[in-house]
């Protein structure tokens, strides 16, 4: 419904009603009044209409004679006008000129001015009268008492009506405070002594995917599900005894990771909030796994020299042996000899490509042509060997390491030819999990993991094929995903064979931006102008912020944007990753820039989020980026 339509609609209610109603602004100028309010006090059309000015209004009801003989019109009026500026709640009777008598009930407006509501009591009044002249048997007293509990009635009428519009800012507030809460990007909720939801800003589907929405009334083992309610269970009655908790916990049904803070009523129950970390967990493993193969780098690399250096002495030696005439039993050897130092310098690679400072590098992939080229490489190895991939994904543009997820998977072909033999099946199924997951199972038809295997498969130098295997063929593809910030589960399939899941972090690739308007959030004034210039020359209008807060702000306000191109370090404590995650879904694409090494903690964060352009970049580099959503290779 249009404004005027809600307008004209007001305007016949308030016409419905028996008493006179004007509103005025803190302007003292009319905002609405209604047809009794007009025919009450004789008014002419001017003073009825918008924006009427209430000292014309006064100065027109004293000169007729409103308010009985006046000497001097413009002190009268005036004083009236005095009296209406001081916007005080106020409630009087008083007799009017043609001899009818009206209360006066006046309030002001949160939004300023104030209303006033006319009656005509003159009824009441004769009544009042009437009941005085004939009931002269009745005390004095009792005659007072009458008219001041009529007096009273009316006073308690208008604080009805004062009290009726404090609700009504009440509710308000109530509303605006939900609104808050149901903005935030948590779950937050009141629960009884009794584990009841009495509360629930109805996140709760947003955080924990497969829930309910409305859960007021549920206790939590029914909301929650078996698993997510023992793993809470115990910090619950916790805060039921007055205790704080923080902690956090996998939800199987959502594969979210969860952080939840527990804080005691004082009642018997406890107040909770639940947010998802499952991006925060994925991006702390990669790190973690990341200062792990650091710290065995710095271990190994020593060791690994000097064994080096022994192994290549050995080789030379018994290259020097083997062209010595020692017969067919020396030659035996000798063989045997470097095959072992061969295989020993297998097992160096091994542990080079473990502890090497490889950090991950996410770009645009099309799994569908990233599967394809997957099969093209590794059907020349298998022979005879099936191989069958079932995308479930449709194609999917997610952000991915190529080259290491890559290396993992035909790593996991590889070891799956070894339990078919010559003959078999090998299948890969790929999906995307919760949108939290890229899972990848690679299955085959073989004999299946020994109970050794399963317990020692992830362990380096654990085999199962004797002298054939290092041993870090699995451990090394696990170590591939953990600073992928993935996890990795080895089995088998419930109809046979052996079966090992990969999962890595589902980050869906930004569609290309459209040129338009771009907001460029850097604090180098100098950078703002350059990166300014690149993308007008693409076609696009620029506006800027220096810090995250004054981003959000444009981000929030400003229409029509199609493009976010945003520094790490920032002004402020907050950075360009902490802009990242505070967008909505409904945000144009971000993309990333920084100066800092590729090795850094902040720009492996970023990477896993988005392509980040490394400064300095050319304009071919940006403008690559913006046409496909992705960095040249």
């Amino acid at each position: 419904m249009d404004f005027n339509a809600r307008d004209a609609l007001t305007r016949a209610g308030l016409n419905l009603i028996q008493q006179a109603l004007s509103i005025y602004d803190d302007d003292l100028r009319l905002v609405l009044c209604n047809r009794q309010f007009r025919e009450m006090f004789s008014l002419p059309t001017t003073l009825t209409r918008t924006g009427a000015s209430f000292e014309e209004t006064i100065r027109h009801l004293v000169t007729s004679g409103e308010y009985g003989p006046v000497d001097d019109i413009d002190t009268a009026t005036a004083e009236r006008v005095e009296q209406a500026r001081t916007f005080q709640p106020h409630y009087f009777e008083r007799p009017r000129a043609n001899g009818r008598v009206i209360s006066v009930e006046g309030a002001p407006l949160p939004q300023g001015g104030w209303v006033t509501v006319y009656t005509d009591i003159t009824d009441i009044k004769r009544q009042e009268e009437l009941l005085r002249s004939r009931s002269a048997e009745l005390s004095g007293q009792l005659l007072a008492h009458a008219e001041d509990l009529a007096a009273a009635n009316r006073k308690l009428q208008a604080t009805n009506a004062a009290l009726e519009e404090a609700r009504g800012e009440l509710t308000q507030m109530e509303a605006r405070i939900r609104l808050t809460t149901e903005m935030m990007p948590a779950h937050i909720a009141h629960i009884s002594p009794a584990g009841v939801y009495t509360y629930s800003n109805r996140r709760l589907a947003s955080i924990m995917p497969g829930r309910a929405t409305n859960i007021l009334g549920m206790h939590m083992a029914d909301v929650l599900g078996a698993q997510a309610y023992s793993a809470v269970k115990p910090y619950v009655q916790g805060a039921y005894a007055g205790r704080n908790a923080t902690f956090e916990f996998t939800d199987e049904l959502s594969s979210r990771r969860i952080r939840t803070a527990l804080t005691p009523d004082g009642e018997g129950g406890c107040y909770i909030m639940s947010m998802d970390v499952t991006e925060e967990t994925q991006t702390r493993s990669a790190l973690a796994q990341s200062r792990r193969r650091q710290l065995a780098a710095q271990v190994t690399s020593g060791m690994a020299h000097d064994f080096s250096n022994l192994l290549t002495i050995i080789l030379g030696t018994q290259s020097q042996l083997e062209r010595m005439d020692m017969g067919d039993d020396a030659r035996a050897l000798i063989r045997a000899t470097v095959t072992a130092a061969r295989r020993g310098g297998e097992l160096l690679n091994g542990l080079a490509n473990m502890t090497a400072d490889r950090q991950p590098s996410p770009v645009v992939v099309d799994l569908s042509a990233f599967l394809s080229d997957l099969a093209t490489l590794a059907r020349p190895t298998l022979g005879e060997v099936t191989l069958e991939i079932a995308d479930q994904t449709d194609g999917a543009r997610i952000m991915l390491d190529v080259a290491m997820l890559q290396d993992s998977l035909l790593n996991l072909i590889l070891n799956a030819r070894d339990a078919v033999g010559d003959r078999g099946r090998i299948t890969i199924s790929v999906r995307n999990l919760q949108d939290t997951w890229l899972e990848i199972t690679v299955r085959d038809d073989g004999p299946g993991f020994s109970e050794a295997a399963l317990t020692h498969a992830l362990d380096p130098f654990f085999t199962t094929k004797g002298d054939a295997g290092t041993g870090l063929g699995l451990s090394t593809v696990y170590d591939i995903i953990q600073t992928l910030g993935g996890r990795m589960k080895v089995g088998n399939a419930p109809g046979g064979g052996g079966e090992v899941t990969l999962l890595q972090p589902w980050r869906p690739a930004q569609m290309a931006a459209t040129p338009g308007l771009a907001l460029v959030v850097e604090d180098s004034p100098d950078l703002r102008q350059t990166v300014r210039g690149m993308l007008r020359d693409a076609g696009y209008a620029v506006i800027e912020a220096a810090s995250v807060e004054e981003a959000r702000d444009l981000v929030r306000e400003v229409p029509g944007l199609t493009l976010i191109l945003s520094d790490i370090s920032l002004e402020g404590t907050l950075t360009g990753i902490d802009l990242f995650d505070s967008l909505p879904p409904e945000a144009p694409p971000c993309y990333l820039m920084t100066s800092l090494r590729a090795d850094h903690t902040l720009h492996v964060a970023a990477a896993q989020r988005t392509p980040v352009l490394r400064k300095p970049f050319a304009a071919a580099t940006l403008t690559h980026l913006l046409q496909t959503g992705a960095l040249p290779t």
